[in-house]
């Protein structure tokens, strides 16, 4: 069976003591990575050169509130005002075309729909329909 990066290979490891004796056998999970991904976790700092994970120490949990301050209402509606300034509104005759392709778009794909849900009750009632 193969292995894909989605199920990876399933490797069984056996462990032996100094003097030879069997100790446990374990199955583990490994990813193949080319030496590209490599080099990035190793840049990344998340893999150490012989390619173990580098242990990590969790950051504590806050537990305060967030030490951004907040905007008042007036500061948030002029910042809203001055993105709408940057938007490129469409023309009048732009928002036209826009408008009847989607009410064109609409009819189409309503009439298709429709029609299937015809096609597939009928079917389903001449598959039932007794004599």
């Amino acid at each position: 069976m193969g292995s894909s990066p989605a199920w990876p290979a399933t490797v069984t490891i056996w462990h032996f003591s100094s003097d030879g004796a069997f100790l446990d056998r374990r199955k583990s999970r490994i990813m193949a990575m080319n030496r590209e991904q490599r080099r990035q976790l190793q840049k990344q700092g998340e893999m150490n050169k012989d390619g173990s994970a580098v242990a990590r120490r969790r950051a504590p949990a806050s537990s305060g509130p967030p030490t951004a301050a907040r905007t008042s209402p007036a500061e948030f509606v002029g910042e809203v005002r001055g993105e709408l300034r940057k938007v490129v509104w469409p023309s009048r005759d732009e928002l036209k075309n826009y408008s009847i392709v989607v009410l064109i778009t609409i009819v189409v794909l309503t009439s298709i729909i429709a029609g299937l849900d015809y096609l597939a009750g009928e079917g389903v009632l001449q598959l039932f329909q007794t004599n």
